[in-house]
């Protein structure tokens, strides 16, 4: 009666090494996902955009497509030192392939040139500026999910047609408010508005708005434009209610994504537009992906279109590696992302599209309207579809961006 246990322990003792050496043999890459996960941003990207990252893998297939994946993820503070140090510590010590979200602005300009220098991929979700398709765009790099002249085309072009011509912005004075401001001023002057002025306040070390919401009412402008996001926004939202400008003027999220508009509640966000290229009622495909990944995120939070962003461009990624072998991604960054681009992209969440030379994907922009507490059936109901810009047309023209990338 012992013995059978005994041939038991020698079998799986003698199989051991053969299974170890298999799983030795097997190709591997390894993502690192980079975003602030405890900052004023941890809930736009954060936990919630790994698990989407995670969410590819299960759906591709891995490990049965002939390779492994292995994800990590870090908190780069929004600090481009920070961010940078992480960056140059995964790929020279840990062996990553590529790396994904960053958002904050000044932090993925900061890891898109390591990514050039290493020849390693990056797969960009959070950062906003759409200088990361011009003139800082690289052959390592696709941007996936939104910059600031997509937000300013579809939220700040539509508000000017509704009579929003006079204009003044409190602006978060890093690259992305900066990018943001900048697009979205060209956008509002070619539509025939103006400019009254801007204000420029500290990124993250500002919390109280209440003096620069002051100026903006007392500039005559009918329309503030927020260029911030994440925590702020909510608090430049919050603190105009409280002061009565809503009502005196439009305040314009240039960047609220569906987290945002559920931390605020409907009594607060109601009849907001703003602008994402992914929200998870928009059609069956959308629904389905929310429905496999929600129960694994941080907080319960049903991802938004930067979180939704990694899953797209992880998934693309995986099918560009198995369609050109796992060894020769691995070995030319630059490779993969030619790949990338030459291939359609197609998923649950953003559905068929594109990526340019530039390094740009292209997929359709919604307009929201965030709806009345009376109009909404369930807690992530949040908002309905006013306008669809179309993917050809949401982004900035391929010969207007300054990449060095387009053959003229």
């Amino acid at each position: 009666m012992l013995m059978l246990p005994r041939r038991t322990l020698l079998t799986a003792t003698a199989a051991a090494p053969f299974a170890r050496l298999a799983r030795a043999q097997t190709p591997a890459l390894k993502l690192g996902v980079l975003n602030d996960q405890s900052g004023p941003y941890r809930d736009d990207g954060g936990m919630t955009s790994v698990a989407c990252a995670r969410q590819a893998l299960v759906d591709f297939g891995v490990p049965a497509k002939g390779f492994n994946v292995e994800i990590i993820s870090a908190d780069h503070q929004n600090k481009p030192q920070v961010g940078a140090s992480i960056a140059r510590q995964w790929i020279d010590q840990d062996g990553v392939d590529a790396i994904v979200d960053v958002p904050t602005s000044s932090v993925g300009l900061a890891v898109n040139s390591i990514c050039r220098e290493k020849n390693k991929v990056m797969l960009n979700s959070g950062t906003g500026t759409s200088d990361l398709t011009g003139p800082q765009c690289s052959p390592n790099t696709i941007h996936w999910t939104y910059d600031t002249y997509m937000l300013a085309k579809s939220t700040g072009g539509a508000t000017v047609k509704q009579g929003g011509d006079k204009w003044f912005f409190i602006t978060a004075d890093y690259v992305f408010g900066q990018s943001l401001e900048r697009d979205t001023t060209a956008l509002v002057k070619a539509a025939g508005g103006k400019v009254l002025g801007s204000i420029r306040y500290p990124f993250p070390d500002t919390t109280d708005f209440s003096s620069l919401l002051v100026r903006a009412q007392a500039s005559g402008a009918n329309v503030v434009g927020l260029c911030n996001a994440g925590a702020d926004t909510m608090n430049c939202i919050k603190q105009a209610r409280e002061f009565g400008l809503m009502g005196s003027v439009r305040v314009v999220a240039m960047l609220i994504q569906s987290t945002d508009v559920h931390a605020l509640g409907l009594s607060t966000a109601q009849g907001l537009r703003y602008s994402e290229s992914y929200y998870w009622d928009l059609n069956d495909r959308t629904r389905a992906f929310n429905g496999r990944v929600k129960g694994k995120t941080a907080n319960g939070i049903w991802p938004n279109m930067t979180q939704a962003g990694n899953y797209g461009a992880v998934l693309h990624y995986l099918k560009a590696v198995a369609d050109m072998g796992v060894a020769a991604a691995k070995a030319d960054g630059r490779a993969a992302v030619a790949r990338m681009k030459a291939m359609p992209t197609d998923d649950d969440a953003f559905g068929p599209g594109r990526i340019r030379e530039d390094g740009r994907a292209l997929h359709p922009v919604y307009l929201f309207e965030v709806k009345k507490p009376s109009e909404s059936k369930q807690p992530w109901d949040l908002a309905k579809v006013i306008a669809v810009t179309p993917l050809e047309e949401a982004w900035r023209p391929l010969g207007e961006g300054g990449c060095p990338l387009v053959k003229s």
